[in-house]
């Protein structure tokens, strides 16, 4: 004679429907968040990772030990260009005095910039530490 079979467990169920129901989850969540991230504006974030990497640029430069006005002049030119769309970034910002006066540091350091190219290393390090304090400045009052 057979035995019977044993009765069917439930926790083969259980452990389905909580696997389903945290993919589910998980779906729901990453719409959730796509929905919210495409709420946002990405050219702040676009605009400050793009001169974050030109500054960068400048300064693999000077470690390779380029630091002549043919190599940073592409760079900094860039930097000035940048620097005149920072206020179309964050226009929540326009009317407070700080921004504009941090704004204006790094504008003005930018402008003077690619006339006086530097020549040397040393004028290169000094002229990227102009614009990182402009830089720093501005993310220390409103990041």
């Amino acid at each position: 004679m057979a035995s019977p079979a044993p009765p069917a467990s439930a926790a083969s169920r259980y452990l389905f429907v909580l696997v389903a129901g945290l993919l589910i989850g998980l779906v729901a969540a990453v719409m959730t968040l796509r929905a919210l991230q495409a709420r946002q504006d990405p050219f702040p974030s676009s605009l400050m990772q793009v001169m974050g990497k030109q500054l960068a640029l400048l300064e693999r430069s000077r470690a390779q030990g380029r630091c002549g006005a043919a190599d940073a002049q592409p760079h900094l030119q860039t930097l000035r260009l940048l620097g005149e769309q920072v206020n179309t970034a964050f226009p929540a910002l326009a009317d407070d005095a700080r921004f504009r006066e941090h704004l204006l540091a790094l504008r003005s350091t930018l402008q003077t910039a690619p006339s006086h190219a530097p020549d040397s290393c040393a004028a290169l390090d000094q002229l990227r530490q102009r614009i990182d304090d402009a830089c720093d400045a501005c993310h220390r009052d409103f990041r």
